[in-house]
């Protein structure tokens, strides 16, 4: 296939040349094992291993704008148009959970997991202890029943093992999941399940000194085009476009001179996540567990209370053809009223007689019957295998969360407040007082529908002139209290049902005024519970729960600063309208071996950024078919806040005839270039070829971080580097090319996509087997 250069041996071993059905438009190697997750242009996710084989495929209905894995490599998070990320599992593509954390499209994710176990004040190893497996048996999971679909929840579509895989094993290692949207907003998550923290770049602000005087900028319309956190969790770099201008002293805007529309790099100061990651991965593994136990009560309630109205349905279907006879026959009187009139002996007016011999029957009143009374039990079963169990475990672990907030001197600053979990934690005893008294009515409403049941049989054998000694016995004045306050009443739906207008349920002076004696005792405030419902009850838990967590969310957030703005290049508003304008870039995190001496303790200084892009050619007009990269953003940000600066960068000039389709920063400080070469006719395709070059080895030069001039890289015009694609490890591919170009640094493969829908999968390092034995 590659005669010309059979000659000699080709670097990248091809593994295979496959076609694809359709075009993909995103792809990422799994972290950990061989396999491929690939978006197609109709937003489908397909799952391959490394020998083509497809393991599963979904479609999610809605448009997929980004994708990437969590870093065990066991679950995979699909960002979309309308904001949501969702979470899949890497065996079956099942939804684990789906997050609603932006109103816009996601345009990026990047997740990381920390790059140091934790471990105590000491330097010991840490490993927090779930308390919870002591005194409770396996959390219960949410309950199904035919026609409720239970994906819509954000849940798992099915009763399988992965969402508790996703649950536990994913608090092993702390990680961050970070997305950032179109209007500017960027979310952090931890563990991809909880939320710690937002931040909108548009009210982010950067001080800096020119010529001695401080100035402070902003960037104003500006969209993300990249995020990526560092493995040490404290910097995270944002790749964004917008409008750079200067705010005086009044908050008003100014400004800048000349064209400051462009693509620039925002230096985030993330060290909370860092210096507080013991108490965030505590505070998220038992708020993350009572937000999965919240769905269970909330499902739970859900599905009893449409059990029970089908019930009742039922039942009033049946019954309510009583009333129409009683209209047909003219008589001034209601079913209850006939019903005593019957029970007294007094008189059986035609009505009734008609509708317990003729409409009901014996039949009727034992379909009914069974049918309430089987209601009735599967609700008492989902309250003893589902509710109660959930809540009595939301309240355990709401008890751990307070015990924590009143450890002032470390969760204090992140926002874990005490007073608020101590109403938290009221609310979740709350609740279990009236899973109780929910289970005493059902069972006295279940009980007296049954008595009453029975007593029709017998009434219905009496008009009929049949034996019926062998029927139940019947209670008569639990018919009387049924007919008073049951019959067109439904006290269960009511306690289960969440209705616009609040319903108080009666509770009488004596039995409140002991609820208030309770309180004076101590260990709860509120003497107003029993008046609400048990739906009532559970939005009042959840909205206490949320109300607590919001402090540490709005603390989080608050601590995430900018500290540094590098403007990369100019951009035209026609570039960034075009649908085509896409600028090849990447953006990682390498350990820098001068700082490996330093301590533990100071781990921020370990690693240094490499941010790679393709210049596009309309951007400056001596700058032409060049690749940019810049290292030492956000190295030693404490030697840049004494005067010193770090960065550096480099342009790369790539021959006249090749273009630059899409790179990828590689293990080791590598880069991965992917080119087409250029052709003089539109009919000719061209071939491409993929290269690696050592970004460390280029003639890096020191860039200012004055803002005198705005496009501080134009310094770098004069010292352009030439590409030798002939110098360098290189190979061709048989195939015009295009992006996305999918390198996996851990498997050392990557994937070329060609313009013909074809799939081309290579191995980059020829000592892959050896590399992999030895780490």
């Amino acid at each position: 296939m590659e005669t010309d250069e059979s000659s000699r041996v080709l670097p990248f071993q091809l593994q295979f040349d496959k076609p694809v059905a359709s075009q993909i438009k995103i792809a990422e190697w799994n972290p950990e094992k061989d396999l491929l997750a690939m978006v197609t242009e109709d937003s489908k996710i397909s799952l391959h291993r490394f020998n083509w084989q497809r393991l599963w495929t979904i479609a999610q209905g809605r448009c997929i704008t980004s994708l990437c894995w969590r870093p065990d490599g066991k679950a995979i998070a699909v960002g979309l148009e309308d904001g949501t990320v969702s979470l899949h599992d890497v065996e079956n593509g099942k939804l684990l959970r789906s997050l609603k954390s932006h109103s816009a499209t996601i345009v990026c994710l990047n997740w990381v997991e920390d790059s140091h176990l934790i471990t105590n004040d000491c330097g010991h190893m840490a490993k927090y202890e779930d308390r919870t497996p002591r005194f409770f048996p396996p959390a219960p999971r949410v309950p199904r029943m035919p026609g409720l679909v239970s994906g819509d929840s954000g849940f798992m579509e099915d009763s399988e093992d992965s969402f508790q895989e996703l649950t536990n094993s994913s608090h092993r290692r702390f990680n961050i999941l970070c997305s950032g949207d179109q209007d500017g907003n960027i979310c952090f998550t931890i563990f991809g399940i909880f939320p710690i923290g937002k931040i909108n770049i548009h009210n982010l602000t950067f001080p800096t000194s020119c010529t001695g005087a401080e100035a402070t900028y902003r960037l104003s319309n500006a969209s993300i085009h990249k995020v990526s956190l560092s493995k040490d969790l404290c910097r995270l770099v944002v790749m964004c476009s917008g409008d750079l201008v200067e705010v005086d002293n009044d908050t008003r805007q100014i400004h800048m001179d000349g064209d400051v529309h462009g693509l620039h790099c925002l230096a985030l100061n993330t060290t909370i996540f860092w210096n507080r990651k013991n108490e965030l991965h505590q505070v998220a593994q038992q708020a993350s567990n009572i937000e999965d136990l919240t769905e269970v009560v909330r499902t739970s309630i859900s599905v009893m209370c449409k059990q029970w109205s089908d019930a009742m349905h039922t039942f009033r279907e049946k019954f309510n053809s009583l009333s129409s006879l009683i209209v047909d026959h003219d008589i001034d009187s209601s079913p209850q009223e006939e019903f005593l009139s019957l029970l007294g002996g007094a008189r059986t007016s035609p009505a009734v007689h008609q509708f317990l011999v003729n409409s009901l029957c014996e039949v009727g009143v034992k379909r009914v019957s069974k049918v309430l009374y089987g209601a009735g039990k599967e609700l008492q079963r989902i309250v003893l295998d589902h509710l109660q169990p959930a809540a009595e475990v939301i309240a355990f672990r709401m008890g751990e969360l307070r015990g924590l907030s009143r450890w002032h001197a470390r969760y204090y600053s992140i926002g874990l407040d005490e007073s608020l979990l101590n109403n938290a934690t009221e609310k979740a005893g709350m609740l279990l007082v009236q899973v109780e008294r929910f289970m005493r009515i059902l069972s006295s409403v279940v009980q007296q529908f049954s008595n009453f049941f029975n007593w029709l049989l017998k009434c219905i054998k009496l008009l009929m002139s049949e034996p019926s000694d062998q029927l139940l016995p019947y209670n008569s004045e639990l018919v009387v209290i049924f007919l008073k306050f049951l019959y067109d009443q439904d006290p269960v739906r009511q306690l289960l049902e969440i209705s616009e207008t609040d319903y108080d349920v009666e509770i009488d002076l004596e039995t409140l005024e002991r609820v208030r004696e309770l309180v004076q005792f101590g260990g709860f405030t509120d003497s107003e519970y029993l008046k609400r419902t048990l739906a009532k009850e559970f939005q009042q838990m959840e909205l206490s729960f949320k109300e607590a967590l919001q402090r540490p969310f709005i603390t989080i957030s608050g601590k995430i600063l900018c500290e540094d703005l590098l403007p990369l290049l100019p951009l035209s508003s026609l570039q960034e309208s075009s649908s085509s304008m896409r600028i090849p870039a990447s953006v990682s995190y390498y350990e820098d071996s001068s700082k490996a001496s330093l301590s533990h303790q100071t781990c921020q200084h370990q690693f240094i950024d490499y941010i790679s892009f393709k210049i596009p050619d309309e951007s400056f007009s001596d700058i032409e078919n060049c690749i940019c990269i810049v290292r030492g953003f956000m190295h030693d940000l404490e030697c840049l806040k004494r005067g010193y600066s770090s960065l550096e960068a480099v342009l790369l000039c790539i021959p006249s005839d090749y273009q630059c389709v899409d790179l990828s920063l590689y293990k080791d400080t590598q880069i991965v270039l992917l080119l087409n070469q250029a052709t003089t006719t539109s009919e000719s395709t061209g071939d491409g070829r993929m290269m690696i070059l050592q970004a460390s080895d280029l003639p890096f030069v020191s860039v200012s971080r004055s803002y005198k001039d705005v496009w501080r890289l134009k310094e770098l015009k004069d010292s352009v580097a030439q590409l030798l694609v002939e110098d360098e490890k290189a190979r061709t591919i048989p195939h015009s090319v295009i992006a996305p170009l999918a390198v996996s640094a851990s498997r050392g493969v990557a994937c070329v996509f060609a313009a013909r829908k074809r799939a081309l999968v290579y191995i980059l390092d020829e000592d892959e087997d050896e590399a992999s034995d030895a780490e």
